[in-house]
């Protein structure tokens, strides 16, 4: 059994980091509610931009955007835009979606395509390099508030040579966020963009029935909308899994504080046992010594 002494060295060292996880917690539940705001003011825009897309696609029939129609002449090649976080210590929320990017890996490659990945987040990057892949650009150290501007450059590396028909698809992968104790990780199609995504309501169709003055012209002005709305897409996703990351790592963080508490109690408990134990022992050496006498 450990001396008092050692027990109550491993209290001290678990009170300490029962400390810090706590703070880390406070901090997380800070940031989680900026990162949810950012993320929520961040959908208007990619709602109007897509509306104004869909509108426009919709007034010009004679014209499809090629992010609209799948390559005539497979290529066999694909890119994957994978966005993690550049911190840890946020739970199984990188683990989780960097195992169905391994999963969507495998299944493209047995198919016989050739994958080339964007990656976004530090932990994505070292573990995309650590297993193969062949990673074609990256953005790490975002920050607490990413900006669009440092997301163009990679998102280009795919979106361009799509647009002149050298992929045949190309995939984003990131983590949605659901509600505070729910994050879901998703792979989803971003070229071609799925019908779906350019589907208007009837609310939207009567919102968005005018008719546009093009300057220069129509085709000019979608081809600019197109790659705008793309880049909106990813840049949400972004802020999606941003704000998963500030929920998971609270909650990870609130679950060690809870932890380090238990296990104090417990270390106590034996401490208690321990000292009981020598306390016994010296009366029972002196009682002993004083019948002996």
């Amino acid at each position: 059994m450990a001396s008092g002494k050692e027990i109550r060295g491993k209290i001290k060292s678990v009170e300490n980091t029962k400390k810090i996880t706590k703070a880390m917690e406070m901090v997380a539940a800070s940031k989680m509610r900026k990162a949810q705001e950012r993320m929520r003011s961040g959908r208007p825009y990619a709602d109007k931009v897509r509306n104004i897309t869909a509108h426009l696609a919709q007034a010009t029939p004679e014209y499809k955007h090629p992010f609209m129609v799948t390559p005539a002449v497979p290529t066999k090649r694909v890119g994957l835009l994978v966005v993690t976080t550049d911190k840890g210590l946020c739970g199984g929320l990188n683990t989780n979606v960097l195992r169905q990017v391994t999963g969507k890996l495998r299944e493209l490659e047995a198919e016989g395509n050739h994958v080339e990945v964007v990656a976004i987040g530090n932990k994505g990057l070292g573990f995309l390099s650590r297993i193969g892949a062949k990673v074609v650009a990256q953005a790490v150290q975002l920050g607490d508030k990413p900006q669009l501007d440092q997301l163009v450059g990679p998102v280009k590396v795919l979106i361009k040579p799509y647009f002149e028909g050298q992929f045949d698809a190309v995939y984003l992968c990131y983590t949605r966020f659901l509600n505070t104790m729910k994050q879901e990780p998703v792979i989803e199609q971003l070229l071609p963009l799925p019908d779906h995504h350019l589907a208007q309501s009837e609310e939207e169709k009567q919102a968005h029935s005018w008719d546009y003055i093009y300057e220069p012209d129509a085709q000019t002005v979608i081809d600019d909308l197109m790659v705008r709305y793309v880049e909106a897409l990813v840049y949400q996703a972004v802020l999606e899994n941003l704000a998963s990351e500030q929920s998971a790592r609270m909650v990870a963080m609130k679950a060690a504080t809870d932890n380090a508490g238990t296990l104090i109690g417990e270390l106590k408990l034996v401490y208690n046992k321990t000292r009981q134990a020598a306390i016994t022992k010296e009366l029972s050496e002196i009682v002993a010594g004083a019948a002996a006498v």
